[in-house]
């Protein structure tokens, strides 16, 4: 595994080698967001911001939810 992950690291360096200097600030910024995206929040936070949203009344009705998803 560890080998997988080097080879990536690699590819990643590769990439930001021949990304334009002017556009690191950004890529930099994509890269934070994406780590932040993945990352698991614990289940009482997302239980509360859940909470939060649905006191606000920040929800969609179920029907909403699937339009535009392809799924068969």
């Amino acid at each position: 595994m560890a080998k997988q992950v080097s080879a990536y690291a690699e590819q990643l360096v590769r990439e930001i080698k021949e990304t334009p200097e002017e556009y690191l600030p950004i890529l930099l910024q994509i890269v934070r967001l994406f780590r932040e995206g993945i990352t698991l929040k614990p289940a009482e936070a997302s239980f509360r911001q859940g909470w939060k949203e649905a006191l606000a009344g920040e929800t969609k009705p179920v029907s909403e939810l699937w339009e535009g998803i392809d799924a068969e």
